[in-house]
């Protein structure tokens, strides 16, 4: 809301209105009510709202004024020739250049010059709203004030000229001047060097054609002033000659001197002010930079997770595909860790059992109070054992299971998800490379109705998997995910099981396991389908830990930036691309959508928007290869554009609270996810979900020919899971 806010009055002060030619203000309208002793009086009109009167120059005085500026260019050559001649003028400043060059304005001052004000933004004042009119003047003012330290009560309005062109718009607008207090200040001779006649034409408009006072007006900034500085080093000669003298406005008419310092309320808000809209001008400058980078870097990035995954899937199932090694037939413990999970423990368990590979099913339940381990030993599958303990975490209720477990390898997976009846077999092969330590499995969404499981699902397809591919073949894969994942037993037992110290438990233990130097893959075959958040007070929850968890591995494995080997790897490879794409971008992704809508208002929209259709072409591209390569019906992705709007500002307003919390120091807790119960068990090989029903139930073997005998029962009470909850 901050950046919403400085935008938009830097759009307003730099693009709502421009310095354009005096000239752009259409036929002189009607004049019924300007009095005539000010429509044929002097140039300096004060009264406006009461009795107006107004003042000429005295005889053979020259008021030379400029306007339009501070320019950094052309008035400091104005001063310089000004300064030669020993002559003072009058300067009539627009604010936005007194904010971008207020040493101008300072130095203006110091060499005797006045100092009026032309306006904020330079509008035409007759046809804003009074409203408008007040702050253009007020914060022209502080803006000088700020400066330069003092205030004015010089005015002239934008597109003015002399007595004769006001009409009852332009009265209008003095009448208000002059309540607020400002005197204004027209002209008797307009040089028209802002049509840039040539140096000859501009002394010849500013010479007086007999001895009568003038005030002359001249441009100091508003394009190209060369023939403006030509011209006054020609004319101040040459009237000083002809015995006129040159004066400021105020001296000219002998009027009080209108140029005062400035209170010291008026002062500290004028500076105010000049640094706030300096540092939107800065930030402006800043935003487009990141803009550029960010744009840069996704470009590249979409280009090297594409290149990527066609790589993968050429080493994973082309025909140049080379086997991990023997096939892996021996048994596996599966672990599932589960706390108030009855309503979809079923499902998972079933299809556990249904699995074509030889399993043992650990389920752990972590002090459940909705019957979760009755229903599971309910269910009297074989195969399955049900440890109890008291509430203590998922990492200790997976250690307890690890503990547990019989099997040299583990899978694990959450209660809330089914597997295929080929997960365990498919999952498990990679570790025929001895040098393979773990490997993250395929998770997809199983509840996709509506737009948030639309959303989700592609997330899942598209960011998800696309990264892992990448992150495979860089050998720095970062996070095996929870619900299907699976891991040398002995690995994790020599890192001493699950730590408990982040949210992010899978993304922990896999980093630990990269920088022991195991080698962690990604086997796009070994399908699981979870439940996805359904709400979107659900899903922020869990992405909020996600995230946390995700910033404390990070932070927790730092010092693999510096290290060799499979560490260094993960983090010059995998901490780096997290760092940028799962924190750094998300975190501007807000600032660049609120600048697409600030280029909308006030800079180019066609460009914006022919930008943003851009970008959402390549997520279009992404998103069909990646369903392309998972099996996937495209048909979700008629909902990308739509996800940009909400989905998108979603994750990124998730990515900045984490980030805060984590610097402001404060413990996130777990957050449990809501059950829906959508899951069943699998019939066989599915790798598209339909959109309703995806799972029947099926009836469960009665054969467990080769697999160890499990002895089904109930153990209270685990000393790892106590320890835990002590701590």
């Amino acid at each position: 809301m901050t950046l919403s806010a400085a935008l938009l009055l830097q759009g307003y002060t730099h693009h709502m209105f421009q310095i354009t030619s005096d000239d752009v203000t259409g036929p002189l309208g009607r004049a019924d009510t300007v009095p005539g002793q000010v429509a044929h009086g002097g140039p300096v009109i004060a009264g406006a709202a009461g009795s107006p009167h107004t003042a000429r120059p005295k005889t053979r005085t020259i008021a030379l004024t400029f306007d339009d500026g501070p320019d950094p260019v052309w008035t400091p050559r104005i001063l310089d020739v000004l300064r030669r001649n020993h002559v003072h003028a009058t300067f009539f400043v627009v604010g936005t250049q007194v904010v971008a060059h207020p040493e101008l304005v300072r130095r203006i001052v110091a060499e005797g010059h006045q100092i009026g004000i032309h306006t904020f933004t330079h509008p035409d004042l007759s046809r804003i709203a009074p409203w408008q009119r007040s702050l253009e003047l007020r914060e022209t003012q502080l803006a000088v004030a700020g400066a330069a330290g003092v205030t004015t009560a010089l005015l002239r309005p934008p597109y003015s000229s002399e007595n004769d062109a006001l009409d009852d718009a332009d009265w209008s607008v003095l009448k208000q001047a002059d309540t607020a207090g400002y005197v204004t200040v027209l002209s008797t001779l307009d040089a028209e060097d802002w049509q840039r006649p040539g140096t000859a034409h501009v002394v010849a408009n500013a010479t007086p054609r007999g001895k009568a006072g003038q005030v002359v007006l001249m441009h100091d900034a508003g394009g190209d002033r060369s023939q403006t500085v030509a011209a006054l080093n020609a004319l101040i000669p040459r009237l000083k000659a002809r015995g006129f003298r040159f004066s400021t406005v105020g001296a000219a008419v002998g009027m009080a001197d209108p140029v005062r310092p400035a209170g010291l309320d008026d002062h500290l808000q004028g500076i105010a002010l000049v640094k706030m809209l300096q540092l939107g001008d800065g930030t402006i400058r800043l935003l487009g930079v990141l803009m550029y980078a960010a744009g840069a870097i996704s470009v590249l990035r979409a280009g090297a997770v594409l290149v990527a995954a066609r790589r993968h899937r050429q080493l994973r199932t082309g025909r140049r595909a080379r086997p991990w090694g023997p096939p892996v037939t021996e048994p596996v413990s599966v672990i599932v860790p589960a706390y108030n999970e009855s309503a979809g423990i079923e499902a998972a368990v079933r299809s556990l059992v249904a699995s074509d590979h030889p399993v043992e099913i650990i389920v752990v339940d972590d002090g459940s109070t909705d019957g979760t381990a009755d229903l599971v030993e309910s269910l009297g599958l074989p195969g399955v054992r049900v440890i109890r303990q008291r509430n203590a975490g998922k990492p200790a209720a997976l250690n307890t299971g690890l503990a547990a477990a019989t099997c040299g390898l583990a899978v694990m997976v959450d209660g809330d998800t089914v597997f295929e009846p080929d997960t365990v077999r498919t999952i498990v092969q990679p570790f025929a490379d001895p040098r393979v330590g773990a490997v993250s499995g395929n998770a997809k969404v199983v509840n996709r109705g509506g737009l948030l499981g639309r959303w989700q699902h592609i997330e899942y397809v598209v960011g998800f998997n696309l990264d892992r591919r990448l992150f495979d073949l860089a050998e720095c894969m970062p996070t095996v995910p929870g619900a299907v994942g699976a891991f040398r037993r002995r690995a994790l037992l020599a890192l001493g099981g699950v730590s408990d110290v982040t949210l992010a438990e899978d993304t922990d233990l896999t980093m630990a396991l990269c920088r022991a130097g195991w080698r962690v893959v990604y086997e796009e075959g070994a399908v699981a389908w979870t439940e996805a958040p359904a709400s979107l007070g659900a899903l922020w929850r869990q992405r909020y830990r996600w995230c946390y968890g995700t910033l404390q591995a990070m932070w927790k494995h730092r010092g693999a930036l510096v290290q060799r080997g499979a560490a260094g790897k993960l983090g010059r490879r995998g901490l780096v691309y997290l760092l940028l794409f799962q924190v750094l971008l998300p975190l501007l992704a807000p600032v660049v959508d609120v600048f697409a809508v600030y280029g909308l208002l006030f800079l180019d929209p066609v460009r914006i928007t022919a930008l943003w259709l851009a970008f959402l072409l390549l997520q279009l591209l992404m998103g069909l290869y990646a369903f392309r390569l998972d099996g996937e019906r495209p048909g979700p992705l008629w909902s990308l554009p739509l996800q940009q709007f909400v989905y998108r500002q979603l994750m990124s307003l998730v990515v900045i609270q984490s980030v805060f919390t984590a610097v402001s120091g404060s413990r996130l807790r777990w957050q449990r996810m809501e059950r829906y119960g959508s899951l069943q068990a699998p019939t066989g090989k599915q790798t598209s979900a339909p959109e309703s029903a995806p799972y029947e139930s099926v009836q469960q073997p009665t054969s467990y020919e080769g697999r160890p005998p499990i002895r089904t029962g109930a153990v209270r009470g685990y000393a790892p899971g106590e320890r835990h909850r002590r701590r």
